[in-house]
């Protein structure tokens, strides 16, 4: 066995036995991790807020080796956020993220994708309830990049041709981009892209917040999620974005 300190953030909670809880940490130096946080609820005096939604601090995690699930011996909790928690808008966004990153990282050091998540997170609790989905589609996307699959949307995917920027383009999420008009007419299918889709989603690579209109956050969840459908490893559903695209809370 080995110890772990690494800074940590709960991203899924579940209770576990008579008087414990399993946790799903997103960290630093390991990726995402599964720990065992034993006696947490039979008392709060070991772990505190650590085993609440999207806290973040410094964990000392019990590495056994062949095992997935590993004993959490500590966490020193540094950020609560617990204004995620106050209102159903932000914390739908905030699960959403938190699923996302469960699904698309795994145990190996992932530094770039852990901070995207912090700086998400704390960008999200900041947020007026009317720009969260806006936020939540900017982190989103940006974790997206970090883990590797971040869309084309300047260039043609297959040729590699300009695309300029006033003009629409094809979209298709199974090649991860744009085509261009050649390209696109041997491709059926895909989704148009308007150029001021394509304008929002390069703001938001960027981290950028800014308000948009309900219509435009609904089109943007639903090119999201066919992206992301395309490339999770699995066919399971993405539950907790579906109660965040469709707002049924």
């Amino acid at each position: 066995m080995s110890l772990l300190q690494t800074d940590a953030v709960v991203l899924h909670v579940a209770d576990y036995l008579e008087s414990s809880r399993i946790l799903r940490l997103a960290t630093r130096d390991a990726g995402v991790q599964s720990v065992v946080a034993r006696g947490a609820r039979s008392s709060k005096k070991r772990f505190g807020s650590a085993v609440d939604l999207f806290a973040e601090g410094q964990a000392q995690i019990q590495l056994k080796q062949g095992r997935d699930l590993h004993a959490l011996n500590g966490f020193d909790v540094t950020v609560a956020r617990p204004s995620l928690a106050v209102e159903m808008g932000r914390f739908t966004a905030a699960s959403a993220i938190a699923e996302c990153v469960l699904r698309l990282v795994h145990e190996e050091a992932a530094p770039a994708v852990y901070d995207a998540l912090v700086d998400g997170l704390n960008r999200l609790a900041a947020a007026a309830p009317a720009d969260t989905a806006s936020v939540a589609l900017s982190v989103l996307w940006q974790v997206v990049g970090e883990v590797g699959y971040r869309p084309t949307i300047d260039d043609c995917i297959e040729c590699h041709t300009p695309l300029e920027a006033e003009d629409d383009a094809r979209f298709h999420a199974a090649v991860g981009g744009t085509l261009c008009p050649v390209c696109a007419r041997r491709a059926p299918g895909g989704r148009l892209l308007p150029a001021s889709a394509r304008a929002t989603l390069r703001r938001w690579f960027l981290g950028e917040t800014f308000p948009l209109d309900e219509l435009a956050v609904r089109a943007h969840q639903r090119l999201l999620r066919e992206f992301l459908a395309q490339h999770l490893s699995d066919n399971r559903p993405l539950k907790a974005f579906q109660v965040w695209e469709t707002g049924q809370w």
